[in-house]
């Protein structure tokens, strides 16, 4: 079974901890996984254009998929053992890096908007892939006891979490720099 890995983008600047989870990945420390990279400072630069050129959200969403697209390009260059992969459903390889360019023309279940990003897109992956766990490695900790709507709530986790957290039902967990917590289990109603 498949494990999605989510690596957010602000751990460029942790490249230690960066490259040192790079290679677990690649040698199969973790299973066979499926790395989600978030748009670090490449996702940054796409909400200062939309600041400054006032283009709408769906470009905007776009061109983080972009982001995430170079950040994918990134790992795949710090660990050349890794694959990068559009269509990682179709995909074999032990130790992928997601590109999510197949999204830029759109999913009806995703909305173009800032309320999703790779957090979200990481869930939507592992719903879709029928992961047996989603693991967002983060430059902060979670509490223990911390829900989706609380993490969400209090910035860790983007505004749409909790609902793609509620459509892929299983295990989700927070690894922090210095503890990893298993998120509660939800069920839907």
């Amino acid at each position: 079974m498949t494990t999605i890995l989510k690596i957010g983008g602000s751990l460029e600047s942790d490249r230690a901890r960066l490259r040192a989870l790079l290679a677990e990945v690649a040698q199969g420390v973790h299973g066979r996984c499926i790395v989600v990279p978030g748009g670090g400072a490449f996702a940054e630069a796409v909400r200062a254009a939309q600041i400054r050129d006032g283009f709408d959200d769906a470009e905007a969403h776009r061109r983080a998929l972009d982001a995430m697209g170079r950040m994918a390009a990134f790992f795949c260059d710090l660990e050349p053992r890794l694959v990068r992969s559009v269509e990682p459903w179709a995909d074999t390889a032990t130790a992928s890096v997601w590109d999510p360019a197949s999204l830029r023309a759109g999913q009806p279940e995703i909305p173009e908007s800032w309320d999703v990003t790779s957090d979200s897109l990481a869930l939507w992956l592992a719903a879709r892939l029928r992961a047996r766990r989603c693991v967002l490695v983060k430059s902060a900790d979670a509490a223990p006891d911390e829900t989706p709507d609380i993490l969400a709530r209090r910035g860790l986790v983007d505004a749409a979490f909790p609902a793609f957290a509620m459509r892929y039902g299983g295990p989700i967990a927070i690894w922090g720099p210095a503890r990893q917590v298993m998120l509660p289990q939800r069920v839907a109603a």
